[in-house]
């Protein structure tokens, strides 16, 4: 059963979209929930070019809070690569074409997949910051076959109703969303209103 103590997973692959994996991070310490933080072998690189920061850093930064675990992406035999440890599920953010298409054909060549496999076969959420564009067949076949497996592909999609002002709140509101789907909403995240009476007007 889930409880508040129940950890979240959060991999990150790379693909563009690195702001989406800093903001999760730091909004599900924020809620205090603990988090097992996977990291791809060229994810960093990514990170450095789209944040200007180095992912180390970052990487300190969430260790200091004692609310994060660093999983190493070649230890299969991890808590998270069990079904009997419990989660609250897992994030993808950013998912890459690759990663999609390996958990979409079952394939655990590294604690990712495998975790992604664990959340599905345990009928646990699994959401896919998707990036990728265009989309080939082969990639929308993938995330029709992930769907049907009951996870949920999620590509970062900017609101524009809710009027950002700059990068920022185009990359928190799409986190708010994601935590949306984990069953973690926020009462500070703008919301459609078709009478035209929401705080956005």
């Amino acid at each position: 059963m889930v409880s508040d103590s129940t950890p979240l997973i959060l991999a990150v692959t790379g693909a563009s979209g690195s702001f989406y994996a800093k903001a999760l991070a730091e909004k599900i310490i924020k809620r205090g929930l603990s988090l097992h933080l996977l990291i791809s072998r060229t994810a960093p690189e990514v990170f450095q070019k789209e944040t200007g920061s180095s992912m180390d850093q970052w990487l300190e930064e969430l260790s200091s809070t004692g609310m994060v675990t660093l999983e190493s992406l070649g230890n299969l035999g991890a808590s998270i690569s069990s079904g009997s440890y419990l989660t609250r599920g897992m994030i993808i953010a950013p998912c890459s074409m690759g990663t999609l298409g390996r958990i979409a054909a079952g394939i655990s060549g590294n604690l990712i997949e495998r975790a992604a496999d664990v959340c599905l076969k345990e009928r646990r959420r699994l959401v896919l910051l998707t990036r990728e564009s265009p989309l080939s067949a082969i990639h929308l076949e993938n995330m029709l076959r992930l769907t049907h497996a009951g996870g949920v592909i999620m590509p970062p999609v900017p609101a524009f109703y809710t009027l950002p002002k700059n990068l920022s709140d185009i990359v928190d509101y799409t986190a708010e969303r994601v935590m949306d789907m984990m069953g973690l909403p926020s009462e500070d995240i703008p919301r459609w209103s078709p009478g035209g009476d929401s705080e956005n007007d």
